[in-house]
């Protein structure tokens, strides 16, 4: 069998929002890690577009003669989504790179793609519904009414995986907070509420959430989804639809 070369291996670059909270670059790593253990046959890097380093455009110069998927990892198609990280790509074409992009984590609208089961099996991972009589959906938040929308279709097919009625809210930029949907859930006879984390890493706004949730009385909040095995499925599916979209459009 003949030994690949190195121009073969496919690159796959993870592009996270970025924080100053060195938890979120340590979360981001630590999945890279993960996709990479996962599929050994890819060369796994991590980036960032704020804060910490290295940036999606310095990941791609070091990889000239390569094709590269890149992979937002983002939960809605928001700004970032939308804006910032196609016009990475599109700063990439001058560069010796065959540079994919890849769908955002959660559903889209404008794709009207659907909440993706493992999304929401790792939710459901991170959370231990065990012994919950409702749940708060906890997002960072945007003004984007139809980036909303989809954290709203995520809340909506938790419900359903649960039996649980469960609601979205943000720590940031929309209400409600998700304090004020834990206090109203517990107000309409629920006694034991959970906040789910829609959240990839944590860092201030995360903290924000959890603060909000606890000081109404919710009984159990979830860590981020990080690297859990259900997420590094998740990226490993929207590399391969890239990388199959790009051969297509090749062909």
């Amino acid at each position: 069998m003949r030994t690949a070369r190195l121009t073969d291996r496919l690159a796959v670059v993870l592009v996270a929002h970025g924080s100053r909270d060195p938890r979120a670059a340590a979360s981001t790593q630590a999945l890279a890690r993960a996709v990479r253990r996962a599929h050994p046959a890819w060369d796994v890097y991590a980036s960032f577009l704020d804060h910490a380093g290295p940036r999606p455009l310095d990941v791609l110069e070091s990889l000239p003669g390569r094709r590269a998927v890149l992979v937002p990892l983002l939960l809605t198609e928001a700004f970032h989504g939308r804006v910032d990280v196609p016009a990475i790509v599109a700063e990439a074409a001058s560069l010796p790179v065959d540079v994919s992009l890849a769908g955002v984590l959660g559903p889209s609208p404008s794709t009207s793609s659907p909440v993706p089961g493992s999304l929401i099996d790792g939710l459901v991972r991170r959370l231990e519904p065990v012994g919950l009589d409702a749940v708060v959906l906890a997002a960072a938040g945007t003004r984007d009414a139809r980036a909303r929308e989809t954290i709203t279709w995520a809340a909506d097919a938790l419900s359903a995986r649960l039996s649980l009625p469960c609601v979205a809210a943000y720590a940031s930029a929309s209400p409600p907070l998700p304090g004020a949907v834990v206090g109203r859930l517990r107000a309409s006879g629920a006694r034991r509420v959970g906040m789910a984390s829609y959240f990839l890493a944590p860092g201030f706004l995360y903290d924000v959430a959890v603060r909000s949730a606890r000081e109404a009385g919710a009984v159990v909040v979830a860590p981020p989804l990080g690297d859990a095995p259900e997420l590094v499925r998740l990226v490993a599916s929207r590399v391969l639809a890239a990388v199959g979209s790009a051969l297509s459009a090749a062909a």
